[in-house]
């Protein structure tokens, strides 16, 4: 699993790659922590090459959306595939998160 960050017209851009697995989300947390430190600005994050999700990863991403949304920004998950969007639907998520 790879992680990476920029910062591109003032939001925070998270780029997914890989599975994010049980085994890949305690330093795939660690990576995406930068996003919890947001103050207001908008967080994106790309799951163009993101293959699979697990429920740790979804509790990551559900961490950032609640930090994020405190300060005062939005997330958006861009270019979810139809396997992880499912995962989303089958828990519900799809309705916490705003896609792109």
């Amino acid at each position: 699993m790879k992680t990476s960050i920029q910062e591109i017209d003032g939001k925070l851009v998270a780029f997914l790659s890989g599975e994010l697995d049980t085994a890949a989300a305690a330093e795939v947390e660690a990576d995406l922590r930068p996003l919890l430190g947001s103050e207001g600005r908008d967080v994106v994050i790309d799951c163009t090459e993101l293959e699979y999700i697990a429920s740790s990863g979804l509790r990551i991403l559900l961490g950032i959306l609640k930090k994020v949304k405190a300060d005062g920004g939005r997330v958006v998950l861009k270019n979810v595939n139809e396997v992880i969007r499912d995962v989303f639907e089958l828990t519900g998520f799809i309705k916490l998160f705003e896609f792109e």
